[in-house]
Order: C-alpha cells, then sequence, then structure tokens
C-alpha cells in the first residue's frame, strides 16, 4: 500500500490475549486509507472479528485487551477510548448477526444511531432520508418492528444505523453472513455506493473471500491471528494461493472444500 497516502487507520504490530491466558492476535499490522474499503479475509475463527473489535474497543466486554501493538485513527492513539467516545470520533463498527433491537422499530432501530450526536428533529429527518435513499427497501417497513423483518432487511438496518451516526470510518463484519447470494451482492453495491458518496472509509471483516475482493481496493489475509499475505484486491484475486485456499479454484478448475481441505498444504507461508 502507498504509505505517502494518508492512513485513515493504522494497526502496529497488535497482539490480542482473552483471559489473560488465550493469544488471539499475534502481531497484526494493517493500514486503511482514507476513502479507502479495506478487506479482512479468512476462515472462521482466524481472528477478523477480534481485529475490528480491538480497534472499536469492545474487546473489555469479552475479557480481552490489547497487549502490545498501537492503534491510531487519523494519527491519535484510539486504544484507551471507549466505544462511545469513538462513534463521537466518527468510528462505529456494524456487528456481526447485525444485532437490531428487536422490540423496537425499523425507524427506531435507525434513530438509536444518532443518540451521541444531540441532532435537531429536522436534520435527523433529513439523515433518515438519506438511509432511506440507499435502502429503499426499509422505507416501506419503517414501522415494522424489528425482529419481523427479513434477515436482507434487518442488514440494512444494521448499516442504516451505523450511517446514522454520521462515521467517518465503518467496521463491517460479515455483512455477508446468512444472506442469499443475490441479496449479498446488492448489500455490497450499496456499501461501495457508501464510501463513494459519503467518502466514508470501510474496514470490511469478510469469509466471502470472491465477494470481498471484487469490490474492496486492498486486502489482508489473517490465519491463525496473523496477517499471512496483502495486496491490492485485483493481484490477490488472481494469486494462486488465494485461488486455491480462499476462492476453492486451483489450477484444475473449481475443487470442493474436502479436496482443498485435504489437499497438500503447499502454501508459501507456512
Amino acid at each position: 500500500m502507498n504509505e505517502t497516502v494518508r492512513n485513515e487507520l493504522e494497526v502496529n504490530n497488535v497482539e490480542v490475549i482473552y483471559d489473560h491466558v488465550i493469544l488471539v492476535l499475534k502481531g497484526v499490522s494493517l493500514h486503511v486509507p482514507k476513502g479507502g474499503i479495506v478487506a479482512l479475509l479468512g476462515a472462521n475463527g482466524a481472528g477478523k472479528t477480534t481485529t475490528l473489535k480491538a480497534v472499536s474497543n469492545l474487546l473489555r466486554a469479552e475479557r480481552g485487551e490489547v497487549t502490545k501493538g498501537s492503534i491510531l485513527y487519523r494519527g491519535e492513539q484510539i486504544d484507551a477510548l471507549t466505544p462511545t467516545d469513538l462513534v463521537r470520533k466518527g468510528v462505529i463498527q456494524v456487528m456481526e448477526g447485525r444485532h437490531c433491537f428487536e422490540h423496537l422499530t425499523v425507524e427506531e432501530n435507525l434513530l438509536t444511531g444518532a443518540y451521541t450526536r444531540h441532532a435537531r428533529r429536522s436534520e435527523l429527518n433529513e439523515d433518515l432520508d438519506a438511509v432511506y435513499g440507499y435502502f429503499p427497501a426499509l422505507k416501506s417497513r419503517r414501522r415494522s418492528l424489528a425482529g419481523y423483518i427479513s434477515g436482507g432487511e434487518q442488514q440494512m438496518c444494521a448499516i442504516g444505523r451505523a450511517l446514522m451516526s454520521k462515521p467517518q470510518m465503518i467496521l463491517l463484519d460479515e455483512p455477508s453472513m446468512g444472506l442469499a447470494p443475490q441479496l449479498v451482492e446488492q448489500i455490497f453495491e450499496i456499501v461501495k455506493r457508501i464510501n463513494e458518496e459519503e467518502n466514508c472509509s470501510i474496514l470490511l471483516a469478510e469469509q466471502n473471500t470472491n465477494m470481498a475482493l471484487k469490490y474492496a481496493h486492498y486486502g489482508y489475509i489473517l490465519e491463525n491471528g496473523r496477517i499471512v499475505m496483502d495486496g491490492d484486491a485485483a493481484v490477490l484475486r488472481e494469486n494462486e494461493d488465494v485461488k486455491e485456499f480462499y476462492l476453492g479454484i486451483g489450477t484444475a478448475g473449481r475443487r470442493s472444500y474436502r479436496d482443498i481441505k485435504f489437499y497438500r498444504r503447499r502454501k508459501r507461508w507456512v
């Protein structure tokens, strides 16, 4: 990544430990440039969500802590800030699994995203209109309880709620989880629009490597808590190791997960 470009986020050699004994992240370093989409890729359990929670300072709620390294947002070290302080600074995480308030309506869920702003109602109405512009499906469901809308609509609601905080950076965790392929592409197209139209930087943790690299500008691959490869998204998509071990495509064409799992491990980073 071009270091002359101003980085919105810098994660430098970070180590994370849970319960004082379980080492989860082992010297993770990554950068997110201003206005960029950066994908954090890897299998389930690789450390993607832990990395996002290290940035958003949500680890403490799970008895985790950053024990080494530093995390900087716009040049300021943010390790000691509360999640609320970070939201006020423009950094917000959209959690894996959506986590909508099921007993509230869609619009009430969206409004909770603006609780740190102390904005006037007229301003909030303008922001709601902007969210409905990105997610027209939510407008027709605005009075529905969030617990009774579809999984795709809940994902839209979660992203829309984040937009209501007026973020400069969104940490987006597994937006494709549990969604039909057609809906996944629709969500990613909207994320791309948000990035371009709002100039909002995005750090995207995602198991769907093919989809993530289609929309990201740069990518990092995590394995067992370490960054094992990084590069421009277009370059990673054409890398033979990435094709075989993350996209399921080898030199002989597409292969099953079982074939790949037990295939000889020729990764250059092992």
